[in-house]
């Protein structure tokens, strides 16, 4: 079965965070596809921990290697259909992005996100039991 994946999943697995083992038991057995945005977000993400203080910059790239190992088939986007999304939900466009393409392979989103999750279940996109 083919899951849609946000980049806080693949952040928390990559980092040890306390949900790390309850994700890759959720996504076993399971494709793992993403945005084609993913990597771009991915890379915000990581400098923004940095900027944070919270990532040394020595680890930034052997969290990008690591992460890079981890097989995510990406996706083109719907990018009028995922702008239209953020206008009515009043989100950012990387997030819509994800639901976009969470409704156009039709299969479930997996996010730590509440707010997506929330929008999700509006929208009729099946969760994933919540990590």
């Amino acid at each position: 079965m083919r899951i849609l994946v946000d980049s806080n999943i693949l952040l928390a697995v990559a980092l040890n965070e306390p949900e790390k083992t309850r994700l890759i038991d959720l996504t076993q057995e399971m494709d793992l596809a993403a945005p084609e945005v993913l990597p771009y977000e991915i890379g915000n993400a990581l400098s923004g921990l940095f900027k944070r203080k919270r990532l040394p910059s020595s680890r930034i790239t052997d969290v990008w290697k690591l992460l890079s190992q981890i097989p995510v088939e990406l996706i083109g986007v719907d990018i009028p259909a995922a702008l239209t999304l953020a206008g009515q939900f009043d989100i950012y466009a990387y997030d819509a992005y994800f639901l976009q393409t969470a409704l156009q392979l039709r299969c479930p989103l997996l996010t730590l996100d509440r707010g997506m999750r929330r929008i999700a279940n509006i929208l009729g996109i099946p969760a994933v039991e919540k990590p």
